[in-house]
């Protein structure tokens, strides 16, 4: 665990118990250790993430649980870029898998009750303009963008053997082809991979036009792959669609290799918020979740989803939700549901 900053520590500190729980009723037991990374370490000893805390990870934890990262006090992020950043590009967690569900009908901005929202993200997480190549000029500041073709196979490649392991039957691409020529690789590969899947129907949006179609009709979409900016802001959007970030869970993963993956409530670190006990523990709770799915214990996932379900239809709920619960007394309530 990295419980980082600002609300990071209360949102992991408040998720672990109904986490632990869920993997104890199903026969698993997880062993925990705290490491200390983030804004106050790094304050004190100008560490971001040491080789030696990087290689313990890469060699000896099957799982990272993030907080977190991001302080007013280090204006330039320094500790987050290495802590996050460096954590997926260093260990190559190409895929960031985003769930966007509808857990209760009253948390959509949307009109009509009987919406069903139920899609995934598949954001490629290793390449794009995140990987901060460019120059500032006199009068120009240049982003490059990077998409090879390895990293454009491999993030829709997963996105299809997830689809296929999962039921699905539509898969959406989306890039900007007609403004970007870059992303010709992303058509090309995406025609040539889906073609190996004859029974999934394979789609593609213009990111702008899938934004439209996210608002208007979400229940259409099932699956979505795309670049590493365009799945952030679409994720977003996600979000938003159902009750907004403090219920919105990732996973940074390598599919079908061991090491470990990297687990997050996408809220990020909220400082004005922190030690109010308000912050909704539900995002780390369902990063939880996605962790035990990834570790082999699915059920206990699942168990862990209905819990979190079942405490909004009880209407034990933190402020960002409408709600007037405590931080604790969510976690405590999701707790008492399993």
């Amino acid at each position: 665990m990295i419980p980082g900053d600002g609300i990071g520590p209360e949102v992991i500190s408040a998720a672990l118990d109904p986490i632990e729980q869920a993997a104890a009723k199903h026969g698993v037991t997880l062993e925990l250790e705290r490491l200390p990374y983030g804004a106050d370490h790094y304050l004190k000893t100008r560490e971001t993430l040491p080789d030696r805390a990087f290689d313990h990870l890469r060699d000896d934890a099957d799982a990272i649980l993030l907080g977190a990262i991001g302080d007013p006090r280090v204006p330039g992020n320094e500790h987050a870029r290495d802590i996050l950043l460096g954590l997926r590009f260093r260990l190559d967690l190409y895929v960031n898998f985003r769930p966007v569900t509808l857990l209760h009908p009253d948390l959509t901005p949307l009109r009509g009750n009987a919406r069903r929202i139920d899609f995934v993200i598949f954001r490629e997480n290793t390449e794009g303009v995140y990987l901060g190549r460019g120059r500032i000029g006199d009068d120009e500041y240049v982003a490059e963008e990077i998409n090879t073709a390895k990293g454009v196979d491999r993030i829709i490649r997963a996105a299809f053997e997830w689809a296929q392991d999962h039921g699905k039957t539509r898969v959406t691409m989306s890039d900007k082809a007609n403004a970007v020529p870059a992303h010709k690789i992303w058509q090309e590969t995406f025609r040539r991979v889906a073609a190996e899947f004859g029974r999934i129907d394979a789609e593609h949006r213009y990111v702008d036009a899938l934004a439209m179609e996210l608002v208007r009709e979400p229940e259409r979409f099932q699956v979505i792959v795309t670049n590493n900016l365009y799945g952030d802001i679409l994720s977003d959007l996600g979000a938003a669609l159902v009750g907004g970030l403090g219920l919105a869970a990732s996973a940074n993963i390598h599919p079908g290799r061991g090491g470990a993956g990297l687990f997050e409530p996408v809220h990020g670190s909220a400082p004005p918020l922190a030690g109010k006990a308000i912050a909704n523990p539900m995002a780390a709770v369902l990063a939880g979740a996605l962790m035990l799915e990834q570790l082999g214990a699915p059920e206990a996932a699942r168990d862990l989803e209905r819990a979190v379900k079942e405490t909004l239809a009880a209407g034990v709920r933190t402020p960002d939700i409408g709600g007037k619960a405590t931080t604790g007394d969510v976690a405590r309530a999701i707790g008492r549901a399993l």
